[in-house]
């Protein structure tokens, strides 16, 4: 019975969540696609200014309505097959408040081919860090 509902209580958890596995990229993964896949910033403005992956879009943080409507402003005109990758990196991305509602509302669009990309700490630690392609604020 123990297991049964521990199973259960697993499976509550991942069905709660917008995606599933195969809609999941790891940072060395997109770091390889950055030249095919649109990516976007769904994470709070400070941050983008601060450092961001190199050639990305900023949409606003996706916990907001206002970041919601600038990522359709960003994705207008774009194929719904069309290779896409979400990204904040504000915090680890378990925790993140703005990644789950971006990914919900481009799937609602009719995208097809959305990938979260998975930051287990922040975007210091698992992107810049690591030395993948980076602009920064010149100061």
């Amino acid at each position: 019975m123990r297991r049964l509902t521990l199973l259960l209580l697993a499976v509550s958890v991942f069905a709660s969540e917008p995606w599933t596995g195969k809609d999941l990229i790891q940072p060395a993964q997109a770091n390889r696609e950055l030249k095919n896949a649109l990516v976007i910033h769904v994470g709070f403005s400070v941050l983008y200014r601060a450092a961001h992956i190199a050639g990305t879009q900023y949409a606003g943080p996706g916990s907001k309505p206002e970041g919601i409507a600038e990522l359709k402003k960003a994705v207008a005109g774009q194929p719904r097959d069309r290779e896409i990758i979400l990204y904040c990196g504000c915090c680890p991305f378990d925790k993140c408040p703005n990644i789950r509602p971006a990914f919900a509302a481009l799937h609602a669009m009719g995208f097809t081919h959305v990938k979260a990309m998975v930051i287990d700490a922040n975007l210091k630690t698992d992107w810049i860090d690591k030395g993948y392609p980076t602009e920064k604020r010149v100061e």
